[in-house]
């Protein structure tokens, strides 16, 4: 049975329940809005994904999802955004573009979990999963409202483009970033991510962490980007990036945040004040994570 099917079946058992069931021959706890309220519903799941985040240290390809589900909006043709597209896999829609190598990754280590609340679109999972690895890393609390719709069929997928590319400079951050409605210092902000994770040269061709704690969330990116001395080198696969020789590496679209005089003013903000990095970064994700959005609900207390 493929995975949409699969996911149909879950839905169709879950509302012919007023509670909490189970799948026949399977010890799979549905859990769904009709037995428990929103808020309940939101704070179990919760539980779960940061306990996964803990298990596995999962916490910086999960801000990736969300974040390449919702980086495909664009305000001048109100289309892309957060709508579950990568769901569909195969090699057309998102899940085969370049830039969402190694994505299915996070899908599939989330899926368990997603099993048990099949009432809460994709779209919306992986926005509130993002922000709970943001939180469990050390990061600030993402304010999170729930009400995403995913898309119906593949062929609602964005086209490929739409997401940065690692090795270009200012420009390029700003067409990709001006289209989805952000300006110069929410730019700077979001980059601010970087402060976790690593490249993969069998996904982007990129290698390396970019700082000496890649699951915590603070802002030592900006730091490294100030005070260490960058030179310029390739990964294993041939692509340039930037090297400070003690095994970190900056792309050159982050050095963009220091070349350019204007993205240079935020990124010494930052570097100066994890606070305000913080209070800028929960605005602008929550922002990334609502693009092209309509009709959502309060944000949840949890």
């Amino acid at each position: 049975m493929s995975l949409v099917s699969r996911n149909l079946v879950l839905n169709s058992k879950l509302f012919c329940s007023q509670s909490s069931s189970f799948i026949s021959g399977s010890n799979l706890q549905i859990r769904s809005f009709s037995s428990q309220n929103q808020t309940e519903l939101f704070r179990a799941l919760r539980q779960e994904v940061a306990s996964l985040v803990r298990a596995k240290g999962c916490g910086p390809i999960l801000v990736r999802l969300s974040w390449h589900d919702a980086g495909t909006f664009c305000k001048n043709t109100s289309s892309g955004g957060p709508r579950g597209c990568m769901f569909f896999r195969g090699k057309e829609g998102e899940f085969s573009h370049a830039a969402n190598a190694g994505l299915h990754i996070a899908q599939d280590l989330l899926q368990p979990i997603k099993q048990k609340y099949p009432t809460i679109s994709h779209s919306d999972f992986w926005a509130f999963a993002a922000g709970v690895a943001i939180e469990e890393m050390g990061g600030p609390k993402i304010p999170f409202r729930p009400g995403r719709v995913d898309a119906k069929e593949v062929t609602e997928s964005a086209p490929e483009g739409r997401l940065p590319d690692g090795d270009k400079g200012a420009d390029h951050l700003r067409e990709i970033f001006y289209r989805q409605g952000f300006n110069d210092q929410e730019i700077v902000a979001l980059s601010g991510a970087h402060t976790v994770g690593r490249c993969h040269p069998d996904r982007s061709g990129f290698e390396g962490p970019w700082t000496r704690e890649p699951l915590k969330f603070d802002n030592t990116y900006y730091v490294d980007l100030l005070h260490k001395k960058w030179t310029l080198s390739k990964s294993s696969t041939g692509l340039p990036q930037y090297t400070d020789g003690e095994g970190h590496m900056m792309l050159i679209a982050d050095m963009a945040l220091v070349e350019d005089p204007t993205f240079k003013v935020y990124t010494e903000k930052y570097a100066h004040s994890q606070n305000l990095f913080f209070e800028d970064f929960k605005k602008v994700f929550q922002k990334l994570q609502e693009n092209g959005t309509k009709n959502l609900g309060a944000p949840l207390q949890l």
